[in-house]
């Protein structure tokens, strides 16, 4: 082999070396660039998510109820499996009203959460008793006028919390909302546990979340309860 071809060999090794360096030092960048990349994403995903879960937290401790209604105690207003929301900030700066729908506290077990209708307003006198045609109705500190019930869903009953559970026909239930507190009815009085059936009758103000505004499942719907008390 002539010295030429020698160095010709030499030559070709050392630029293959430089050329395999040269590639290493290009994929090295790349694969950093790469690492970034999903490093990036990756953390773009973990504040998305830790945003999202923190968003949920303060609109459901601070300004909405997502509530399930188990029971027919409300139809036919609220059916039984209804979704709906209430609105914690509906009493910032108001207080409940009559007829409003509301989600509270169960007095007799805080950890249960009830949805009733307002009926009694601190400091009232309720009675409950037959009207002169004999249908059952509600009135308010001894008023001639009952309540506008048009909202239940059949004639009330006459019924109170007695020890073996028996109606009572033609006989008044009378109770005194102590201040701060409300008197709760369900729509479907017949079969509605409420203020009437309950330990303690009554809900204090601050053990209401909020009022109940719209259904969301099984569809779309307001619920309406501005009614005039003078009805």
């Amino acid at each position: 082999m002539t010295d030429n071809e020698k160095n010709n060999i030499t030559d070709n090794l050392q630029e293959s070396k430089t050329t395999e360096s040269s590639l290493q030092t290009d994929r090295q960048p790349n694969t950093a660039k790469k690492e970034k990349t999903i490093l990036k994403e990756i953390l773009s995903w973990v504040y998305t998510i830790a945003g999202a879960v923190i968003l949920a937290f303060v609109i459901t401790t601070f300004i909405i109820v997502n509530a399930v209604v188990p029971t027919e105690s409300m139809e036919n207003t609220i059916k039984a499996g209804d979704r709906l929301i209430a609105l914690r900030l509906s009493y910032l700066f108001d207080e409940p009203e009559r007829y409003d729908i509301v989600v509270f506290k169960y007095p007799d077990d805080e950890e249960i959460l009830y949805i009733k209708r307002i009926i009694g307003l601190p400091g009232e006198k309720i009675t409950i008793k037959p009207d002169n045609n004999g249908n059952t109705k509600v009135y308010v500190n001894d008023s001639d006028v009952p309540l506008y019930d048009e909202f239940i869903r059949e004639p009330m009953i006459l019924k109170g919390n007695n020890e073996d559970g028996r109606y009572t026909e033609n006989e008044e239930l009378e109770y005194i909302v102590p201040e701060g507190h409300y008197f709760m009815l369900g729509d479907n009085r017949n079969n509605s546990k409420d203020s009437r059936f309950w330990e303690k009758q009554f809900v204090e103000r601050d053990k209401i979340l909020g009022k109940a505004l719209f259904k969301y499942y099984p569809s779309i719907e307001w619920i309406d309860a501005s009614y005039n008390s003078e009805k």
